[in-house]
């Protein structure tokens, strides 16, 4: 008979997927309106990059407040706090333009309440679900499919989005918020009922210091900064890159864009929750970072639009792996490292979340000519995210093979 506490568990697992959905609604809406943005407050590109800079660096501060604290308050409250504050900032996203003197500080305010929420997100659901009752050898492949949830969730905020506000018009933008923050509404009252897992207790939980002072440790901060600045620049900007770099019409350029770039994130993700046992993972993410390297370079540098939509768009896939494979990789590696260690490593993927569209947008603004190329600049300059996670993880692998041998040369 299988273990009884996987079907006592099964609406915890449920309720941290709808907490990856409501991630990817308060990490993916605004970036779809960055061109009603623009057009009805006049918000240049390099502080429309700022509000995603501002979202993950909220989100990084968070991540650095909670790994103090989650692991002695156990996993309930700041989970509820999580979508309190994911829902009090779609709100204000849709009432604060309008209500503060500033529409951009009205934006920025939002952006900050629901980046609390985020950040609380990023630092619990995945050791909830690494802690859930599991085969060891299915973990990795548990979190895969986790994390497509976030895909999934960006699916539906793109095409909800698009096709909404096709619908209703640029001048009602205000109802998407609002329409968005039911989901977190409803996830807030399940995680008040669901079974959760304790956390790891202080006498044997791995000290941060301890994971601070390895080197592996050290190479998988390093690989998350890169892999959250490789996923995020590309799913950020290629709405705006589709419309305005590449002149497609903006229905037809989210769902080329990010939409696609979304579906085939989650089917990445969702093939290795399948297959993922009979795939070795360092492998699987050096190849992704190649791909990703390939992509970025093929949007920005390709002439004909078609195949440039087709790099943003197969980048999805290109990066399915990084995040929550470097979490896996991570837990593997050190498997008492508790809610502060994916709290670490999530603030690290945080921060490169914040700066690698943030410095895409940098980079755009610096095109004078205002024809796209600026964008097209931005992406190139993306494309050291994922060749560092090529590197990295190379580096990583003749570490790993040197140790293996080491014994046997002795």
């Amino acid at each position: 008979m299988g273990d009884p506490r996987l079907t006592t568990f099964e609406h915890t697992r449920r309720a941290c997927y709808a907490g990856y959905i409501t991630q990817a609604i308060v990490n993916n809406l605004a970036p779809l309106l960055f061109i009603v943005f623009q057009t009805r407050y006049q918000v240049p590109y390099e502080m429309l990059g700022r509000l995603v800079l501002l979202n993950f660096a909220t989100q990084l501060v968070t991540d650095l407040i909670a790994v103090k604290v989650v692991d002695r308050t156990g996993y309930r409250v700041p989970l509820v706090l999580a979508h309190v504050f994911s829902v009090a900032g779609l709100m204000l996203l849709a009432v604060a333009p309008s209500a503060l003197p500033s529409p951009y500080w009205g934006l920025a305010v939002a952006v900050v309440v629901y980046g609390i929420g985020g950040g609380l997100l990023e630092v619990l659901v995945s050791p909830v679900v690494d802690a859930l009752p599991a085969p060891k050898e299915h973990r990795a492949a548990s979190m895969s499919l986790l994390h497509s949830f976030y895909c999934w969730g960006q699916v539906a905020v793109v095409l909800g989005t698009t096709l909404t506000l096709a619908w209703i018009g640029d001048s009602a933008w205000q109802v998407l918020p609002l329409l968005w923050a039911l989901v977190p509404l409803a996830n807030l009252v399940l995680f008040l009922r669901v079974p959760l897992p304790p956390t790891v207790p202080d006498e044997h939980r791995t000290g941060l210091g301890a994971l601070l002072r390895t080197p592996s440790f050290a190479a998988a901060l390093l690989l998350m900064l890169c892999a959250g600045a490789a996923e995020l620049t590309m799913s950020q900007w290629s709405s705006l890159f589709a419309e305005q770099g590449l002149g497609v019409a903006k229905v037809w350029g989210d769902l080329a864009g990010p939409c696609l770039f979304a579906v085939l994130m989650g089917l990445g993700r969702i093939a290795y929750g399948l297959w993922g046992s009979r795939i070795p993972l360092l492998p699987a993410v050096i190849a992704c970072g190649a791909l990703a390297t390939a992509c970025y370079l093929t949007a920005a540098l390709a002439r004909d639009p078609v195949l440039s939509l087709v790099g943003c768009a197969l980048c999805g896939l290109a990066v399915s792996l990084m995040w929550p494979g470097t979490f896996s990789l991570t837990a593997a590696r050190f498997p008492l490292g508790g809610a502060a260690m994916f709290g670490v490593l999530a603030m690290f993927g945080d921060a490169g979340a914040a700066a690698g569209p943030w410095l895409a947008g940098a980079v755009a603004d610096g095109d004078l000519l205002d024809d796209g190329s600026g964008l097209r600049a931005g992406l190139l300059v993306g494309t050291v995210f994922p060749l560092a996670v090529v590197v990295v993880g190379i580096t990583q692998s003749l570490l790993i093979r040197r140790h293996a041998a080491a014994p046997a040369e002795s």
